[in-house]
């Protein structure tokens, strides 16, 4: 609750966040980078011409997941791409995961602004997330219906769009909604919540159920469900490969910070230890 007086603000109380979007911090691993909070959607922005991958997809999903963020995939520039390689993108989805809401977009000719705007509800908080050059700035000067934003040109070496969002800012529509934007990332590590990764692999962890051990790691264990279902075809073979490293990902990142938490407490205990030992010294110097 923030008071206005006089041109100035005094903040009188934090509400506690009901939702915080998140990855494993680049180059500090066990540490955690924020995204954005607060966050009630997640528009999930691919370009289907040279970023769409749906590894990288299932990757934004855990997060969003494990943060209870409802996530939407937004394939742009789909007036860059043929319907054929439209139409395979859209198979690909499903058959990996047939649960997951998309938009066809194309920022050039505004085909599908209409289904995010009709999607974008008052007062309901939504955020764009994405590498950089896949139209996420674009997108909200579309929805603003100016340009508000500054946009980059896509490199005609690398066909990769430059950084142009170097921080987070908030935007209140017409309608009420209110959208964020967000810096491009190159790397979205995993952080120590399980339960996005449930969620995204729900086949295969209700699979796994099944299993002859609870431990099981799914790799070549007697009596694994997940793998007799993988060489039934029952599994997609890229979806269980990409499970596997998120998963072991995950437990590197829990693993040091386990570890991290250890060398804590045993660096407290020795700062209480050097007090307790200098107190007793002082005493002693004192009495005598």
């Amino acid at each position: 609750m923030i008071i206005y007086d006089s041109g100035q603000a005094i903040i009188h109380k934090i509400l506690p966040r009901k939702s915080v979007l998140k990855r494993q911090a680049v180059g500090k691993f066990g540490e955690i980078q924020i995204i954005s909070t607060n966050i009630d959607v997640a528009f999930i922005i691919q370009a289907i011409n040279n970023n769409f991958s749906i590894n990288r997809l299932e990757r934004y999903l855990t997060i969003c997941y494990s943060a209870n963020i409802e996530p939407v995939l937004v394939i742009s520039k789909i007036d860059l791409s043929s319907e054929k390689d439209i139409q395979k993108a859209i198979s690909d989805i499903e058959r990996r995961d047939k649960k997951v809401r998309y938009i066809l977009l194309s920022n050039m000719t505004l085909k599908g602004l209409d289904q995010i705007l009709d999607f974008i509800q008052k007062e309901k908080t939504y955020c764009v997330v994405g590498s950089s050059g896949v139209g996420k700035s674009t997108l909200i000067n579309n929805l603003l219906k100016k340009n508000v934003l500054k946009t980059g040109q896509i490199s005609l070496s690398t066909n990769k769009g430059k950084h142009t969002t170097d921080h987070r800012e908030l935007f209140v529509l017409e309608n009420g909604g209110i959208i964020i934007d967000t810096p491009g990332m190159k790397e979205l590590g995993i952080t120590d919540n399980t339960e996005g990764i449930k969620t995204t692999f729900q086949e295969i962890v209700n699979i796994s159920k099944n299993c002859k051990y609870p431990d099981c790691k799914h790799i070549n264990e007697i009596g694994c469900a997940v793998i007799d279902a993988l060489n039934d075809g029952a599994i997609d073979k890229d979806s269980y490969d990409n499970y596997q490293k998120i998963q072991k990902e995950q437990e590197r990142f829990q693993t040091t910070v386990s570890e991290k938490r250890k060398k804590d407490r045993a660096f407290g205990k020795m700062i209480k230890n050097y007090h307790k030992e200098n107190k007793k010294g002082f005493k002693h110097n004192t009495d005598s």
